[in-house]
């Protein structure tokens, strides 16, 4: 595999939302609170196993994590996620005025995974099913070996 710069800080930022993701589990499991297993449970499935599957599309296939658009669904998927978390924590432990920052929080969560949703479908090229007659030309002549002597 190729160095990827961009799937390499994926996987850096992943890493610290699974090492969250397991001290808020240990936490809970501790102290018996489970008050915040939807916010344990958006840590490793949007942090911790989206980020990193973000990383290994973009070392197999390359182009998506380049320009703009890659740039734009990094950054907003890294400024989304932990104010939809902080939010959720906060609304979830009964802390007053925390639904605008967890609606924001979302919607631009949202956004970024439509950018990588838009940057699968038009960077990963289609492969067509292989036309038959060209399946054949590409074949040794399969009359001459069967007794057509």
């Amino acid at each position: 595999m190729t160095d990827n710069p961009r799937s390499r800080a994926w996987f850096r930022v992943a890493v610290v939302y699974f090492v969250v993701a397991v001290a808020l589990g240990l936490v809970m499991g501790a102290s018996g609170d489970h008050s915040l297993m939807a916010v344990h449970a958006h840590l490793n499935l949007l942090g911790w196993v989206s980020m990193t599957l973000f990383g290994l599309i973009g070392l197999a296939y390359p182009a998506i994590t380049e320009g703009r658009i890659a740039s734009l669904h990094f950054w907003l998927y890294n400024i989304g996620m932990p104010a939809m978390l902080a939010a959720l924590a906060a609304q979830l432990k009964n802390v007053p005025g925390f639904d605008p920052v967890l609606g924001i929080g979302s919607a631009v969560t949202g956004i970024s995974v439509a950018l990588f949703a838009w940057l699968v479908i038009t960077r990963i090229a289609t492969r067509p099913f292989l036309d038959q007659s060209k399946e054949h030309k590409d074949r040794p002549d399969q009359s001459a070996q069967s007794g057509a002597a």
